[in-house]
Parts: structure tokens; sequence; C-alpha cells
């Protein structure tokens, strides 16, 4: 990430070893004052993308959150096999699939940064090739759920009832597909708005649906498999509809045969980006996997969802401060400012770890009331109090840790952080979480801690890789990150 050897650096200033550009021997009181106006109208402009991308995040996270609400009111083995095609089966094509599109959010934020805008429509069809042959691949995790499952030493009741839900689920795969580089692209152009709304309509149809189908009429499994896969792709064909009615201007040219070009270099940099974020979602679903290998399994399985799906439905602020972090950074290199790009880390990183430690109270104060809201068992409430503490240190690591990856994203450091990923979660991480857990007998308590470590040990090697980087060296970079991934064109100039 550091080189002073670049040209371009002899003609600009090296901010390394600066406070938001104010020199070192500068007076104290300048220095100050300089960071908090740079910070608040950093701030500014990092709140308004990422309360409406945390919205998104929020309204979306809970479509899945509110059908297993209604299917623990069910019963346990549902919700058991709900959750575990949710968090193994759907959680381990939805890490890559997510984590392939952020290679389009990398390549959109800095063309658009560069006002480079025709060629995000191209990107966004590039992507959609890419992810949806790799979701044909994935599909057949879906068919072979249940032997899977088995395999890794799932019950044989919970596998066959998780893998039925698994083949009802397979149009929600192609629905991620198409969903995610809709997103990327629009996120880009500063549209969060535009998700917000659609994101918030349909959840709201899903309440109702999900009510109606599961509870009132007793679909069951049936009923969930129908109104999840219903609702991911209207968001989908909301968000095409927005886009083809011509709101996103010179950013949507229409369909072209560009798309199918240079698609080796896209599709490095999409790889690079699925690996970095399917460690990051895999590793925090491996909670559920490990549970499931612990005596009294169902309880632990469904104590462990249940705080899973409260990590996960606090982190959706995470990741839309990894959202709006990537969009700055991204942009802001596309457009040569390296010193805005530094402001905007800084700013994120405080902020995040702030909002988590906020989030991490109120769980706290509120840690009897909650478990009831998702079962009705008493021996998986009293086990969620006891992850009570747990889950709140997870809350603040994991949102500070988004916000980092956030900052990689917009910097085009995918390849590399899926190393410190792997190090840190499945050389350290997941065997501590082994160690504890069951040769310690932890429990579900020494899982959690495992994995915790792991997570803090990526959140702190984030932050030295943040420390080190050379900003201008980034900066001068981002148009040979545009050719190297997203290919050259005579038109764009790219």
């Amino acid at each position: 990430m550091e080189n002073d050897e670049h040209p371009l650096l002899s003609t600009m200033a090296d901010d390394h070893n600066t406070i938001f550009g104010y020199e070192d021997d500068a007076r104290p009181s300048t220095k100050i004052q300089g960071f908090l106006r740079e910070f608040f109208i950093e701030s500014k402009k990092l709140w308004y993308m990422a309360g409406a991308a945390i919205f998104t995040s929020v309204c979306q996270y809970s479509l899945g959150a509110i059908t297993q609400i209604f299917a623990g009111n069910i019963g346990t083995s549902q919700l058991a096999a709900i959750s575990i095609e949710n968090n193994i089966v759907a959680g381990f094509a939805c890490g890559i699939l997510v984590g392939m599109g952020s290679g389009l959010e990398t390549l959109c934020g800095i063309a658009f940064g560069a006002n480079q805008l025709e060629m995000l429509g191209i990107y966004l069809q590039r992507s959609w090739i890419i992810l949806n042959t790799t979701a044909l691949m994935l599909m057949f995790v879906y068919v072979f759920a249940t032997p899977i499952l088995k395999l890794v030493g799932q019950t044989d009741e919970i596998s066959e009832d998780a893998g039925t839900f698994a083949l009802w689920m397979i149009p929600q795969l192609f629905a991620y597909a198409m969903n995610y580089p809709l997103a990327k692209f629009l996120q880009a152009q500063n549209k969060f708005m535009v998700l917000g709304v659609i994101s918030a309509m349909v959840l709201a149809l899903h309440a109702f649906f999900s009510w109606l189908l599961i509870a009132k009429l007793g679909w069951g499994m049936l009923g969930a498999a129908v109104v999840l896969n219903s609702s991911w792709w209207l968001i989908v064909l909301a968000q095409l509809l927005y886009i083809l009615h011509g709101a996103c201007g010179r950013a949507w040219t229409g369909f072209s045969w560009m798309a199918f070009q240079n698609l080796w270099g896209f599709l490095k940099l999409s790889v690079a980006s699925g690996v970095m974020l399917a460690l990051e979602v895999w590793y925090a679903d491996s909670l559920t996997l490990l549970a499931g290998y612990l005596k009294n399994a169902e309880i632990s399985v469904d104590a462990s969802t249940i705080c899973a799906n409260i990590l996960g439905l606090t982190t959706m602020v995470g990741f839309g401060f990894n959202a709006a972090t990537s969009v700055r950074i991204s942009n802001e290199l596309g457009a040569i400012h390296p010193r805005e790009a530094k402001i905007s880390t800084v700013v994120v990183g405080i902020t995040s770890l702030l909002t988590g430690l906020t989030l991490a109270l109120i769980l706290i104060i509120t840690g009897k009331a909650y478990p009831s809201l998702f079962s009705n068992d008493t021996d998986v409430q009293e086990l969620v109090y006891e992850l009570t503490p747990l889950l709140g240190l997870c809350i603040v690591v994991y949102n500070l840790q988004l916000s980092l990856a956030g900052v990689a994203i917009g910097a085009g450091w995918q390849a590399y952080v899926a190393y410190v990923n792997f190090g840190c979660y499945y050389l350290f991480g997941i065997p501590l979480a082994l160690l504890l857990g069951f040769k310690f007998n932890m429990g579900i308590q020494g899982i959690w801690w495992g994995v915790l470590s792991g997570s803090f040990l990526e959140g702190f090697v984030l932050l030295w890789i943040i420390y080190r980087t050379n900003w201008n060296y980034e900066a001068s970079m981002a148009g040979d990150r545009l050719k190297q991934w997203g290919g050259e064109t005579e038109e764009s100039g790219v």
C-alpha cells in the first residue's frame, strides 16, 4: 500500500504525517479546530449516505428475520431448519455473491469519481453475467443441501427439513445475483435513498404476507419460501424499473455487447472480492454450524441463531457504513482527492466505533426482554441471555471491522485483505473456537469467544494496514485499476 517512488508523488504533498492536512508545527488549537471542522463536514456526507444504506440493510436483513420469528412460533424443528438454510446454505451463496458484487462497487465508484459515467452500465452488465453464471454453479449446493448438511454433522431431521427448504429457495439465489450488482450500481451514484424506499415498501408487504401465509393460513415452511422468494424478486424488479425508466442518465444507456468484452480482468477483481467478503460472511455463519455439534444441538442452534440474527441486524449498521465508505473512498480516489479519502477513513472509524458501543449498551440493558421475541422455549431464552455480554462485544468489533472493510473495497485491496481474513479467521479464530467450545467444554460460549477473538485480530490488522497507507499513491493508481479490472474502451478513454 506504500510506495514513495511513484512519479506522481513528487507533485503531491504527502499528508501521511499530518492531521487532515495541517502541518505538524501548527499550533495545537489550530489542529483541534481543523480536525473538528473537517470531521463535521465529512460526517454530514457520511451520514447522508450511511443513514439510507443502514436503513436499506436493516430492511433487507429483516426479511429473513421476520420469517424466522414466525417460524419460531410454529416449532423448534422448523425454526432450526429455516435457520440452517438461511445461515449455512443461503449464507454460503450470499457470501460469494455479495463479495463478487463488491468488485463492481470498486469500479463504479472510481469511474463515477473520474466522471466516466457511461462505463457504469457496462460494468453492471458484466457483473450480472459473472454473478448469474456463479449462481448456476452454486445451485448444486441447494440441490444437494441435505447430504451436505448430514456430511458436516447436522442431525438427520434438521438436514432433511433444511434440504427441502433449500430447494424451494433456489429462486432467491438468482435474485441475489441480480440484486447485488443493481445495489452497487445505484450506490456508486449516491442513490442510497432510492434503495431505502424500495426496501421499506417490500418489507411492509413481506411482514403482512408472512403473517398471512405462515401464521394465519398455516403454510409453514412452504409459506416462508414463497414470501422470501417473492420479496427478493420484487426488490430486483423495482430497482430495474427505476434504472430502465432513465433515472440514471449517462450511467445507463441500454444493454450493450461491450458487456461481454474484457471479462477476464473484471472476473479477477470479482473473484478476489468474492473471496474477501465470503470469508467474512461464512465466518459469522460458523457460529450456527459449530453449535450444531454440541449436546442439546437443537437448543444450542436455536440460541446461537437468535444471537446471530441480533448480531446480523445490528451489524447492518456496519454494512451501511461499509457501503457509504466504499463509495466515498472510491469516488475520492477516482477524482484524485487523496486527502479527502484519508479524512473519510478516520471519520468512519471513529463513528462506527461509537455507534457499535451505543448499540451494545442498548442490547445489554434490554437483555431480559428480547429473547422471548424469537422463541417460546424457556431453555433457549435463558441461553440467549447468557450469551448477551458476548453478543455486545461482537457488535462493537463487527461494526468497526465492516467499516474498515469498506475502506479496503473502495481502495481496491480485496485480494490483499482476503489473505488477512483467511489467516485471522480460519487459522486462528475457528481453531480457538473449537478448542474452547469442545476441548475445554465451554460450549456455545467458548465457540463465541473463539470467533470473537478472530474478528478482533482481523480488525487490528486492518487498522495497521490503513495507518500505513499512502493515500497519494492510492489516488494516483485509481486510473490504472480501471484499466486493469474494468478494461479499456476507446469511447470512455478508460
